[in-house]
């Protein structure tokens, strides 16, 4: 009795982080995919003709980009001229560049180049035969750069979007002004409890290969509909790209992240830094992102929110986000576009 007692305690253990772990995962994917409270109003006017078709907001251009030696990436580039600094998006763990930057596309294209890639094994980004690394995210962020030409930029990374940006800045000085840190940190390994969970990163593995996210996708932007009704008319394009992913890619995606840790070398990346701290965040916590923070000796900036802060307060997070940009670049001597 006392073994089958032990084997139900783990099996429900397990249970239990995977599906924190998967639901985490897929509520900062749709949590990136909030809308203002302006787009929301222009939601609800599409609702009633998009019916179940899987039609996006409005993005910037996209395209398919050969980077030499590496291979091909999808990027968006809002296209302004090269007199206006460059931002680099670059987004979290399980999602795309559009489903996380999306509702910040518009308001930081006023004034900013934009630039946005999908990352390895994420969204329509390279699918490689070598494995998964951040580093080679943030190499390939530095070859897109070149190939656009866009000087030093501006890098926005939330969440794992963070240690890509911060790597880039390490490995590629010369083209990084300035960074926006969002719902990040320097590392996720340090207490047992982040440990444990990413031991359980092959269990994810096979509940995604098994479908397990499927239902929880589609209840999680329910729910966000529930909360943020705007959202409701971009329900199928939210699912449907939040599955462009495989299960293996994001495992791999996942196990690199949990190695990762910056504290050797973070406070050496000597330029211009915010970051924006969700100050009631159970995905990152808060006090690891003031660690970072305290680290890049940044500006901070924080709001009362979870990690999915752009679902529940996407107009909030959109100003915050330029706000943070604008504040940085004027440090770094960039002149945004009036």
């Amino acid at each position: 009795m006392p073994a089958q007692k032990g084997v139900s305690t783990v099996a429900s253990t397990a249970r239990n982080v995977t599906a924190a772990v998967a639901a985490a995962a897929i509520a900062a994917l749709a949590a990136r995919a909030a809308v203002s409270h302006r787009q929301a109003r222009s939601a609800l006017l599409l609702r009633h003709g998009t019916g179940c078709a899987p039609v996006p907001p409005a993005l910037p251009p996209g395209r398919v980009m050969s980077l030499p030696g590496r291979g091909e990436v999808f990027v968006r580039d809002s296209g302004r001229t090269s007199c206006n600094p460059a931002a680099l998006l670059l987004h979290g763990w399980t999602a795309s560049a559009d489903l996380n930057f999306f509702p910040v596309y518009a308001v930081l294209s006023e004034s900013y180049r934009v630039i946005a890639l999908d990352l390895r094994g994420h969204g329509r980004g390279m699918r490689s035969m070598e494995p998964f690394s951040l580093e080679d995210c943030a190499d390939d962020a530095a070859a897109l750069l070149d190939q656009l030409s866009a000087g030093q930029v501006i890098v926005v990374g939330y969440s794992m979007g963070g240690p890509v940006g911060q790597l880039l800045a390490r490995r590629h000085p010369g083209q990084v002004a300035a960074l926006v840190m969002q719902a990040t940190a320097l590392e996720w390994r340090h207490t047992a409890r982040e440990r444990a969970v990413w031991r359980l990163l092959p269990v994810l593995d096979l509940s995604l290969r098994f479908g397990a996210d499927t239902g929880l996708v589609d209840r999680v932007l329910r729910q966000a509909a529930e909360e943020s009704p705007g959202l409701d008319a971009y329900r199928p394009w939210l699912a449907a790209e939040s599955r462009r992913a495989t299960a293996r890619d994001l495992v791999a995606a996942g196990r690199a992240l949990s190695r990762y840790d910056a504290r050797p070398w973070a406070e050496q990346l000597d330029i211009p830094a915010a970051v924006l701290v969700t100050t009631r965040d159970r995905l990152v916590r808060p006090a690891k992102q003031r660690e970072l923070a305290e680290a890049l000796r940044a500006s901070v900036f924080e709001i009362d929110a979870d990690h999915d802060l752009p679902l529940v307060k996407g107009g909030e997070y959109a100003r915050l986000t330029r706000l943070a940009v604008d504040t940085v670049a004027a440090a770094a001597g960039l002149k945004p576009a009036p």
